[in-house]
């Protein structure tokens, strides 16, 4: 029997299909895109040394009644550790980096030690790069420098648990903070991570409304420029060097409205910077009033993780290969619970090595209190702990031979924490520096009852919210938000022990050194005259609380608001 001959035309038109077939495929595959490469931004901002939590933690809004607010414990260096090593594990190509503030304004276990502890334990979690915040200045140049390069301190020398100060090993960047004596930035601009060979850029900034609020010394011969054209004038550059992913660090911020991972709005200064940023901006991580948000302003990602550890921000990056370029940015601001991140054992060990050495001072017992005393506000201004504050740096003062005081004002910004009674009602000494840890002299100078006015109307002018200054006892005055500003002080209603303030007479005022040079915008008490440099805040406190058997909170009608 005969096999069929094969049909040759059908067999050419298979070999002809498989020809065209793998063509295709070859040709599929070569216009499929290679996949993105994705990447995690670990961010925190306004950390202030809180290597232990912080009283209060954190307040969110009540389950029970989501018009009220509860306070959730949260933060701190052992459980911010916890949260940043989960962040981290989610994702191979991350980076922890920081938006300013780290240091500065910190309780007494960091700031004892010049910070050196917040800065080996935010080197230990694994920071890379931070913003120069404007705490970072609080004890100048020089000591910034000193936190980033390492070196024992010039008065203190190396106090720690080791015979040397390494310095930070993360890199601050300050790409508007200028050198006027060189021209050049006082430290990097920025830096570049790549990410499967794809570069990203960080540029950090420092608010330029820095030299208002901080002692003018510690910033002299340095220029702070305008943060969107510093940005704006970098982007061409890192262009050049092939990178089009930037994400901004930026020591200035907003007031959300909305919960910690959210923002139905969003007002105050970072507005109008992320609006004038340059489109290839991606993301911007923001800092500075320590409020927490997620937003989108201008179409970019705009986060800031609260303050002290409380939240941190988780920002996944979505990066095309091909245009190098973020497609997609998303992010999660994580409230760093202590009921869902346990404490991470390196910064345990890290804090035990550092509290002995500061505990002899921390526990010492200044006084006792009959009720907290708050930084709560009234409607006009006032707060319990403010006019205790001001009442102790007035009585610190008064004598003749101590200034001669007969006012003293205290802005609410110095004020860190409220104080709260231990057993007994007992106060420490540790509490009392949480509340002030500036450690500030206090100044009495000589203003005529006209500047004096004038101090009090600069409370609503050119702030970026009203700052209520906290007045000591017997000075009294009204005012009315409905007044235009600068215009705002009831007229003949600013009195002293009853008696009106005369406008050409001359007062003797006190305040702390920061606000002597005109700082938190209040300009004109840097006019002040023949001036008297007198106790430390903090020893004046402590003074006030040996002289009263018990403190307690007192009524807040010095400042009354008629609308």
């Amino acid at each position: 029997m005969n096999a069929p001959r094969p049909n040759r035309a059908a067999a050419a038109l298979r070999v002809a299909s498989s020809v065209l077939l793998l063509a295709a495929l070859v040709t599929g595959c070569a216009s499929t895109p290679p996949p993105p490469v994705r990447v995690k931004v670990i961010a925190i901002n306004d950390f202030h040394g809180n290597l232990k939590p912080p009283l209060g933690g954190i307040r969110l809004a009540d389950p029970a009644d989501p018009g009220k607010t509860v306070a959730v414990p949260a933060g701190g260096a052992e459980y911010l550790a916890s949260a940043v090593q989960a962040a981290r594990a989610k994702n191979p190509n991350h980076v922890f980096v920081a938006a300013g503030d780290l240091v500065g304004a910190s309780p007494l276990l960091s700031a004892l030690f010049h910070d050196e502890p917040t800065i080996e334990a935010l080197g230990l979690m694994g920071l890379e790069a931070s913003a120069v915040g404007n705490h970072e200045f609080d004890q100048g140049r020089a000591e910034l420098l000193r936190q980033q390069q390492g070196g024992c301190h010039p008065k203190d020398g190396c106090r720690g648990p080791n015979a040397s100060w390494g310095g930070a090993r993360f890199q601050y960047l300050a790409a508007s903070t200028i050198d006027t004596a060189t021209g050049r930035p006082l430290l990097p601009p920025y830096v570049i991570k790549r990410f499967e060979g794809i570069p990203v850029a960080f540029i950090g900034l420092t608010l330029k409304d820095t030299p208002g609020i901080v002692t003018p010394s510690g910033v002299a011969g340095l220029e702070f420029r305008d943060e969107v054209a510093t940005v704006n004038a970098l982007v061409p550059g890192l262009r050049g060097q092939g990178v089009e992913a930037i994400v901004v660090l930026i020591h200035e911020g907003g007031f959300p409205s909305g919960g910690p991972d959210e923002c139905p709005s969003i007002s105050g200064p970072i507005v109008k910077i992320v609006e004038g940023f340059d489109a290839a901006v991606d993301v911007v991580v923001s800092g500075h009033t320590h409020r927490a948000y997620n937003c989108r302003i201008a179409g970019r990602l705009v986060t800031s993780a609260d303050k002290y550890g409380t939240v941190l921000s988780e920002i996944d990056l979505t990066i095309d290969r091909r245009s190098r370029d973020v497609v997609e940015a998303r992010a999660a601001n994580v409230v760093v619970r202590h009921d869902q991140f346990a404490r991470e054992a390196a910064q345990t060990r890290l804090i035990a090595t550092w509290e002995p050495l500061a505990a002899p001072l921390a526990r010492r017992i200044v006084g006792r209190l009959s009720a907290p005393l708050t930084r709560d506000e009234s409607p006009a201004g006032e707060s319990t702990l403010g006019q205790v504050v001001a009442d102790s740096q007035l009585r610190a003062t008064e004598h003749p031979s101590s200034g001669g005081a007969q006012i003293a004002l205290m802005n609410p910004g110095g004020l860190r924490a409220d104080l709260k009674p231990g057993d007994d009602g007992q106060v420490r000494y540790e509490d009392v520096f949480a509340v002030q840890p500036f450690y500030n002299n206090l100044v009495t100078l000589s203003l005529s009852g006209a500047q004096l006015a004038q101090v009090l109307e600069q409370q609503w002018l050119n702030q970026p919210k009203p700052r209520m200054l906290q007045v000591s006892r017997g000075l009294s005055y009204q005012w009315r938000a409905s007044a235009p500003v600068g215009q705002r002080v009831v007229p003949g209603s600013l009195r002293l022990h009853g008696e009106p303030i005369e406008p050409q007479r001359r007062y003797r005022v006190t305040v702390n050194s920061f606000l002597a040079a005109g700082g938190d915008g209040f300009t004109v008490l840097a006019q002040g005259e023949d001036r008297r440099t007198g106790l430390m805040d903090l020893d004046a406190i402590e003074v006030w609380f040996r002289g009263n058997d018990r403190v307690q909170p007192g009524r807040l009608d010095r400042i009354q608001k008629l609308d």
